[in-house]
């Protein structure tokens, strides 16, 4: 697809979705490793729901909250209510109560949707009542709980008999009392511009906050990378280990039904299910995105890279001690680098085809098409030189509209001329890539000296018994503070304290040499959605420093 004809890829979410059903209508549109549905098949899904939502009295702009593992019910549920034009809020399978109440409050939700069943591996039913206590007590109709006042219907796409929800078999039921062509006379009002939907982010503040995500901002870009970028002339099949309330797999699986594409994930990211879902179905993209699914796949006993041959695309975010092994494992596939975040709706840099191993392995690409890019001085605004590290600036249709009922940090954080600060710190190469330094609240100051933690980070990563690395500050009387190192060892290997620190001297700056060590067993890190949590790290390291303080 040329750039002139590009224009036919900004389409709301639910058009997107009709689209691919009129197009192909028997073709997979998503794989999971028990259970596969076409295009028709998902669109029927998606029309049922969005009946029983009107049934249901749910209006377009409406705010629907989405609490579900990776599965058909999802995604119904996700182009369900897009396609009656409400505004579908996706939330964190792995926040907990305090934190779900909180979003679907201060997220205005209308309705919310979920599934409960025996096998699942958490109760969200369960977490969603610790959440809102109202609700355990409510009946299954027509709601009034005061934690959450705009909050009208609890509703299961999958399963039955919980307090406070209406089930699927009385959703159905009622969804037959709606004609599908209202459905569609819905979805036909929606315009390109209108909140598609509300995606929270934690950062580092005290409660998410709700990125406001339009229409096109949702479609286009990742419709235009999988169609005119990631397709090698031919069919584009994806698979994405991480969970769809999170844009790093959304984008993807978006992107893919946008190419008429074919989009495979599990319910859960397990390597040894992982791998045998990618040598059956032969995926030509793949987005493990972060170091973790990476190392565990390739460290499988049933791994076998020759396997995993129709692999042309392979999304790697890491140290360049693992780009360069996976690049080796897999010499045929370009290693694709990428900037993003969810006020960007995912990318909004990209590495080109033309790019060096250096390039890549050491950068993250380049503006991609339609967005403009601004690296400055955090405190004076000037425009920094090739080489020196500010803040990154973005603008375009990418950019969030601002954070939900939060005025006063929207006007902090995206200027009058429509420049998003990100809080990341980048330089730009000669060749014009984008060079990561870490976040600007992720820097540490020691005695005076900038140190930037993924730079530390990157460093420990090197030892040949490091497998994960993780750097953030200690307070300290005479230097403000200093680096202190979470570290995960390789299966097989042995490390001590005094051996990394050893590793470091005389080969880092000594101010940037972590002071103390903590190890972290395999599975043990504090996670977000998709990578390490450092204010769990800082809540870890507090606990050390008081049982110190108490032993000594």
């Amino acid at each position: 697809m040329t750039d002139i004809d590009g224009w036919c890829n900004v389409t709301p979410l639910g058009d997107l979705l009709v689209r691919g059903a009129h197009l192909h209508p028997d073709r997979d549109l998503i794989v999971f490793p028990e259970a596969r549905f076409t295009y028709a098949q998902l669109l029927e899904g998606a029309v049922a729901v969005a009946r029983g939502l009107l049934a249901l009295g749910v209006e377009s702009g409406d705010h629907v909250a989405l609490l579900a593992p990776n599965g058909i019910e999802f995604v119904e549920g996700l182009f369900g209510s897009a396609l009656i034009g409400a505004v579908v809020v996706p939330l964190n399978a792995r926040h907990r109560a305090k934190e779900l109440g909180y979003i679907i409050e201060n997220a205005d939700i209308t309705a919310l949707l979920t599934v409960s069943g025996p096998d699942d591996y958490v109760d969200f039913v369960q977490v969603l009542h610790e959440a809102l206590p109202s609700l355990a007590t409510a009946g299954a109709g027509d709601l009034d709980i005061p934690e959450a006042p705009r909050l009208r219907r609890a509703v299961l796409l999958r399963g039955t008999g919980r307090p406070g929800f209406t089930s699927r078999a009385d959703l159905d039921a009622a969804a037959e009392t709606v004609d599908a062509t209202l459905v569609h006379r819905r979805r036909r009002r929606v315009r390109t511009r209108d909140i598609a939907a509300i995606l929270y982010t934690s950062g580092t503040t005290a409660n998410p906050r709700g990125c406001l995500l339009t229409h096109e901002s949702m479609t286009r870009g990742p419709v235009e990378r999988a169609t005119d970028r990631l397709s090698a002339g031919g069919r584009h099949i994806s698979w994405a280990g991480g969970p769809l309330f999170h844009i790093a797999a959304l984008a993807p699986l978006i992107g893919a039904i946008g190419a008429g594409g074919t989009f495979l994930t599990d319910t859960f990211f397990e390597p040894g299910r992982a791998i045998e879902l990618i040598r059956a179905e032969r995926p030509t993209c793949v987005w493990p995105w972060f170091p973790a699914p990476m190392q565990m796949m390739m460290a499988h006993p049933n791994f076998d890279a020759a396997e995993f041959d129709s692999i042309r695309y392979l999304f790697l975010i890491g140290p360049r001690v693992l780009i360069e092994a996976v690049q080796n494992l897999f010499p045929a596939a370009e290693l694709m680098a990428a900037c993003g975040m969810t006020e960007t709706t995912g990318i909004y840099a990209l590495s080109e085809p033309d790019e060096s191993f250096e390039d890549r392995s050491g950068a993250q690409g380049k503006a991609v098409p339609g967005i403009e890019i601004r690296i400055v001085d955090p405190l004076s605004g000037a425009e920094q030189p090739v080489g020196v590290p500010g803040e990154i600036l973005i603008r375009g249709y990418c950019v969030t509209e601002g954070y939900y009922k939060d005025p006063e940090k929207t006007a902090e954080t995206i200027d009058s001329h429509g420049w998003l600060r990100t809080g990341d710190l980048y330089s730009r190469t000669e060749s014009g890539c984008l060079v990561f330094h870490g976040r600007l609240k992720d820097m540490l100051k020691v005695g005076g000296e900038n140190v930037a933690a993924i730079e530390v980070e990157s460093f420990l990563c090197e030892h040949p018994a490091v497998l994960t690395a993780a750097v953030i500050g200690r307070p300290d009387d005479r230097l403000d503070e200093v680096p202190v190192a979470f570290v995960e060892v390789r299966e097989g290997h042995q490390l001590t304290e005094a051996e990394l620190i050893e590793f470091c001297d005389g080969r880092i700056g000594r101010y940037k040499v972590p002071r103390a060590v903590y190890f972290v067993e395999a599975g043990a890190w504090p996670m977000s959605a998709t990578k390490i949590n450092k204010r769990g790290l800082r809540a870890q390291l507090a606990t050390l420093a008081s049982s110190l303080s108490v032993a000594g």
